[in-house]
């Protein structure tokens, strides 16, 4: 079983925030899961950021989604969110539909742009009903997808007291000794821009569980904070038509991801220029 850091008990360790766990390349719930339950092996994709919002992007996510169907090791599909640019009914349906045809179980999240005017929702919620904050497992492992927006604002974000009663909630059902991946709009780790004020208090309540990667979008960006023996947190570049990427970058894309013997690994997948 892996040990606390020398010097620091494990009655102090639980005193750190999740932040600081991170930056020390921990996570307090890898500590205790040497032990996990076995799980299986697969392979998933990871998408971000799409912001559909013509019958370009339509075309383009055509495109993306053709190229995701040669993975054929992949079973399932996760999609962080902004998955249109207005929250439009036109634009999410054109989503949804395109998205089937990938043939793979889709669990999405909302983005601050799946709202429309006025911080609605109904046509995401319509769309995608039960997407807000929900659980699932597959093969042994725990996926979590919490919603971190707070309407259509992008910056200085508080995440809503809804979400927190849903862990409340819900936490208690999920096995912490099992593999878990958490799946969220904004990012969770320390030090990427846009990331939630609030961001620790969620992170706080998977301490205890044996949290293997958080993949976010929003930041159009490929950042990663990795844990010696702890969570992996990413942002990816957007997989957009006609929205850019932050750092500048013009490759756009999603992750290939790799769930084997407890881990998680992940690589980016530029789309094919057309």
């Amino acid at each position: 079983m892996l040990r606390p850091p020398s010097g620091l008990s494990r009655r102090e360790m639980l005193r750190l925030s999740s932040g600081v766990f991170l930056s020390m390349g921990l996570w307090p719930g890898a500590l205790s899961a040497a032990d996990a339950p076995r799980s299986g092996n697969y392979s998933f994709i990871v998408t971000n950021d799409t912001h559909h919002m013509s019958d370009e992007c339509t075309a383009w996510l055509e495109r993306v989604v053709a190229q995701m169907r040669g993975h054929r090791e992949a079973r399932l599909c996760l999609a962080l969110g902004d998955l249109t640019d207005t929250g439009s009914r036109e634009s999410m349906t054109a989503f949804r539909k395109t998205f089937a045809k990938l043939g793979l179980p889709l669990h999405v999240q909302i983005g601050n742009h799946d709202y429309a005017a006025g911080n609605d929702r109904s046509q995401y919620e319509a769309a995608f009903p039960g997407r807000l904050n929900y659980e699932f497992r597959y093969r042994g492992w725990q996926y979590v997808s919490l919603d971190t927006t707070e309407g259509t604002k992008a910056d200085k974000v508080q995440i809503q007291p809804a979400t927190f009663a849903w862990l409340e909630e819900n936490l208690r059902r999920l096995n912490p000794r099992r593999p878990t991946i958490l799946f969220t709009h904004l990012p969770m780790a320390e030090g990427v821009q846009y990331r939630p004020l609030n961001a620790d208090a969620l992170l706080d309540q998977f301490r205890d569980f044996n949290l293997r990667a958080v993949f976010s979008g929003h930041y159009h960006s490929l950042t990663q904070r990795s844990g010696r023996n702890g969570a992996v947190m990413t942002t990816n570049r957007c997989c957009a038509l006609k929205r850019g990427n932050h750092d500048g970058s013009k490759e756009k894309g999603y992750f290939l991801c790799v769930a084997r013997n407890g881990d998680v690994t992940f690589e980016f997948i530029e789309v094919n220029p057309a």
